[in-house]
């Protein structure tokens, strides 16, 4: 999919843009933001994790928006005994006595982990190579997974019998941490509609693969001035306790801070938010339109903000 120039392929990603929310919007109802985080991260080569009370369309959402993109998709619903190779795949012993690898749901382009926190860390850490290398070793046998990659991962925040919390090093993996709300009246009269009768909405292909690999190397050219990137790194700066920059939140409600990947993140999905706004490089307001998800799910309160009832979203809004 040749462009004319950069300029050309930004005015194409932003209509395309258009094109994706609308047929989406189709078979969800509002989640607008949610939506635009998602594509966010796919334009960015990112993973999400999708947090909310059960019956938000979390799944459903994640099936609208593989349809509308053509990529092909596996959901793997992570229970308390899932082993490794039910993720990655196994070698097997065929009619020949010769041992022949058969792919587990992680050779997708979309990988959906339904409620990863139900299974046990050894499993959990079956997806930390797929989800950094884009690959998987088996049996001592490298495999390269399919371009474009992403995980997008579902979490129940109430149920916490039965749940393995996930480790740190997992979350730092997973660009957005979306959290999902209830949907307001007006949303939920429609959705009752919607889904109450008869009618079901068959998502149209938007974009193909190639064409979003396309837009990902455009997102990572997209210019940015020096000021934007000292503004991410120093916000990423004032999260981390008992360094020069730490605020007095910081030092007051937080164990740990966000690391260096933040900051990667930060820039990264300020670049495509510019684009998705149709503008062709970001500015600060960028940054913040972006900086809760990502670091929602890095920062660690420490007891005395969880005694005080105060959230990681007041603490980044303070820094902010």
């Amino acid at each position: 999919m040749p462009f004319a120039s950069d300029k050309e392929a930004a005015d194409a990603l932003y209509q395309a843009y258009g094109r994706l929310t609308s047929e989406i919007s189709q078979t969800i109802i509002g989640q607008e933001e949610v939506v635009k985080l998602v594509l966010t991260a796919v334009f960015c080569q990112g993973h999400c994790l999708l947090v909310g009370v059960p019956g938000l369309a979390k799944t459903l959402l994640i099936h609208t928006i593989a349809s509308s993109l053509d990529l092909s998709f596996n959901r793997v619903q992570f229970t308390p005994d899932l082993m490794p190779s039910d993720i990655l795949g196994s070698e097997t012993l065929d009619q020949n006595r010769q041992f022949q690898f058969v792919k587990g749901p992680v050779f997708a382009n979309i990988v959906l982990a339904d409620e990863i926190n139900r299974t046990p860390p050894k499993t959990q850490a079956a997806l930390l190579e797929a989800m950094q290398e884009y690959s998987v070793t088996v049996a001592g046998h490298h495999y390269h997974l399919p371009r474009p990659f992403f995980v997008l991962a579902t979490q129940n925040p109430i149920e916490q019998e039965g749940t393995y919390p996930l480790p740190e090093a997992q979350l730092d993996r997973f660009m957005f941490h979306v959290a999902l709300t209830y949907p307001s009246y007006e949303a939920e009269l429609q959705i009752v509609k919607n889904t109450t009768g008869d009618r079901k909405h068959q998502p149209k292909v938007v974009l193909h693969a190639d064409e979003i690999v396309a837009f990902q190397q455009l997102v990572r050219r997209v210019p940015v001035t020096d000021n934007v990137v000292e503004y991410a790194v120093k916000l990423v700066h004032a999260t981390r306790p008992d360094t020069e920059m730490a605020g007095p939140q910081t030092q007051q409600y937080l164990e740990w801070g966000a690391g260096p990947r933040a900051s990667q993140h930060l820039i990264m999905g300020a670049k495509c938010n510019a684009l998705l706004r149709g503008k062709y490089s970001p500015d600060i307001e960028d940054v913040q339109a972006v900086a809760i998800p990502i670091l929602r799910h890095r920062l660690v309160r420490n007891f005395k903000a969880e005694a005080e009832g105060i959230t990681v979203e007041q603490i980044i809004k303070g820094l902010l």
